[in-house]
């Protein structure tokens, strides 16, 4: 298995990997011309489709906008992602339909080894991050490896997200916690 494959199956890989390494300079290059441009010129709508593959027509990605590899992030439709935020998407980043996603947002997949010998080597092991239908997510959150946030969520601005959400919950702090459960509108 190639270690691209190993990145996005949630396995152990090397990071300088040449292959790995050229998808993080593909992102990188993008994201640089990304910097440079609005969300309302011309050449933005190119620049993002190449950057994330199936973005639909009617989502938004506001530049600045930083990612490590771009081909990770699947977004739904109706979504808007706000100012200056960074996704690590190696593991794969899942954003459900109408979701708003709030300026300085960070949703990370890598994982670092535990054991500090190991971390010396250029090693990591990446985890999907989802975000479900209709969820919002305020500004600076920042979502870690692994989790689930469900469906019409709201987690408050500044909340570090550790753990799964359930759908229909408003989570807040550091680490989040649930402080609500929302009612879905009929």
């Amino acid at each position: 298995m190639k270690e691209i494959e190993k990145m996005k199956a949630g396995q152990p890989y090397t990071f300088a990997d040449p292959e790995v390494a050229e998808s993080g300079r593909h992102a990188g290059k993008l994201c640089a011309q990304l910097r440079t441009m609005t969300a309302h010129e011309p050449g933005y709508r190119g620049v993002i489709e190449e950057l994330i593959p199936g973005i639909p027509p009617d989502s938004t990605v506001v530049p600045p906008f930083h990612c490590d590899h771009g081909h990770g992030i699947r977004i739904g439709r109706h979504c808007f992602i706000n100012y200056d935020c960074v996704f690590l998407d190696g593991g794969g980043i899942r954003i459900g339909h109408h979701v708003l996603i709030g300026p300085g947002c960070h949703i990370y997949t890598p994982e670092h080894p535990k054991g500090h010998e190991q971390r010396r080597l250029p090693q990591e092991t990446c985890h999907r991050v989802s975000i479900g239908d209709d969820t919002w997510l305020g500004g600076s959150v920042v979502v870690c490896p692994g989790v689930t946030i469900g469906k019409r969520c709201i987690i408050a601005a500044g909340s570090v997200v550790i753990s799964d959400i359930p759908d229909d919950c408003m989570a807040a702090g550091n680490p989040a916690v649930v402080k609500k459960h929302l009612n879905p509108e009929p």
